[in-house]
């Protein structure tokens, strides 16, 4: 991940964990994950991107471990025609660009940043500080 967007993970450090699930299908298992700090000295509101982040771990998976079945595809919220992550997400937007070997980390930001500053403008008028 740092190598491929080190501005992505401005903000917060990442560290690896060990969990045991308590339910579900890996109750009693050790299982593996990331856990994500933003309580770092480097830390600010304001720039820092989850949605980024957590593209460029996705990108990161499919680059170590292309043929990973990154992508569940079964009915998710009575939608039974888009995958799960495309329902999420909005749109494919993400999931083609995580599954495309040629896409950039700026390529993601070029599709992001209209949404993004639509967003800013139309909330600018409710932020209280």
């Amino acid at each position: 991940m740092f190598a491929l967007a080190p501005a992505w993970l401005a903000g917060c450090r990442l560290r690896e964990c060990w969990f045991e699930p308590t339910f579900h299908k890996h109750a009693g298992q050790l299982c593996k994950g990331v856990q994500i700090h933003v309580e770092d000295p480097g830390y600010r509101h304001h720039t820092f991107r989850p949605w980024r982040l957590q593209s460029l771990a996705f990108k990161a998976l499919r680059r170590l471990q292309p043929d990973y079945a990154l992508w569940r595809d079964f009915a998710y919220e009575y939608e039974n025609d888009r995958l799960a992550i495309d329902l999420i997400n909005g749109s494919p937007l993400l999931r083609e660009w995580v599954d495309d070997p040629s896409a950039k980390p700026a390529d993601l930001d070029a599709l992001a940043l209209a949404d993004e500053a639509a967003w800013e403008a139309e909330r600018k008028d409710f932020l209280l500080y």
